[in-house]
């Protein structure tokens, strides 16, 4: 028996976001009376896009999955950091990020350190480097891999969690393999003997001009993985992919970590400033009439 994957089809997630386009109100024109309106209308719409935008692509336009990012997870950033290095690192770097950095923050001791994420290099503070050639990459990928060390703030970490999620086959792409998020994407399914393979189901849609086209219904996994590899084998692929994600989000932004902690501080300082100052203005002001 084949598990559906919870994948709507892609004209779904386009009505999704033209529905929420149509609610934004039509710009107000006239005299100066009309500016607190205008005011109003323009604050209504910055609402709106904050709350409909984790739904749209970098690219623009489809409905994404919820990556429930946590990082205040140390085990769940451990856990990505090894996919990372495992799956990730062969061809991609994440040149911003250092060695030492990385054991710092996710408390990997330097032993642990350099027998399970440091493969190309003995010096922990060196950079997240591959040796790949790009001449080489351009020529085997048609495109030389990204670095990604900020590419969870470039395009989102829904986004990424989708695209992760979204690989089906396709015979007709050199690498065997497309991508719901990232339709003709050059990158092969690296992860697939985690997840397995997926195949797109159709379903017949009538266009505006009368015509009948198949578009992509949901996604099925017609081939699930025989033999995970050993850290993997009692983790569902959703999990695994998580992990990586709330990885890639600590990657862009490191320091993170540490300022949320210091946001929190701060404002029980402002707290107790606001109470000492209070008490300070009543005094005096005690005998102003």
């Amino acid at each position: 028996m084949s598990a559906r994957c919870t994948v709507g089809s892609r004209h779904g997630w386009n009505l999704v976001c033209a529905h929420t386009r149509n609610l934004l109100p039509a710009p107000v024109m006239g005299t100066s009376k009309n500016a607190p309106h205008g005011i109003f209308r323009g604050g209504l719409i910055l609402l709106l896009l904050l709350v409909a935008g984790p739904g749209w692509t970098a690219g623009g336009g489809d409905y994404l999955m919820h990556a429930e990012v946590d990082l205040s997870d140390r085990k769940s950033l451990q856990r990505g950091a090894r996919t990372f290095v495992n799956y990730c690192l062969s061809c991609h770097s994440a040149a911003l990020m250092r060695y030492n950095r990385l054991g710092r923050d996710l408390n990997i001791s330097e032993n642990v350190l350099k027998e399970n994420f440091m493969f190309g290099t003995d010096k922990t503070g060196d950079t997240m480097t591959v040796a790949l050639n790009r001449m080489e990459a351009e020529q085997y990928f048609g495109i030389v891999p990204p670095d990604l060390s900020v590419t969870a703030r470039s395009r989102g970490a829904n986004w990424l969690y989708t695209y992760l999620l979204t690989f089906y086959r396709d015979t007709s792409r050199p690498t065997g393999v497309n991508n719901l998020a990232f339709p003709d994407t050059a990158m092969p399914h690296v992860l697939w003997e985690l997840q397995g393979w997926q195949e797109p189901v159709y379903r017949e849609e009538i266009r505006k001009d009368g015509k009948v086209t198949r578009v992509i219904d949901h996604l099925e996994v017609v081939t699930k993985p025989q033999q995970k590899p050993a850290p993997y084998q009692d983790e569902p692929y959703e999990e695994t992919v998580r992990d990586l994600v709330n990885f890639m989000v600590y990657l862009g932004e490191p320091i993170k970590l540490k300022r949320n902690t210091i946001g929190a501080w701060v404002i029980v300082y402002l707290l107790i400033l606001l109470v000492i100052v209070y008490l300070l203005k009543r005094e005096y002001w005690r005998d102003v009439k």
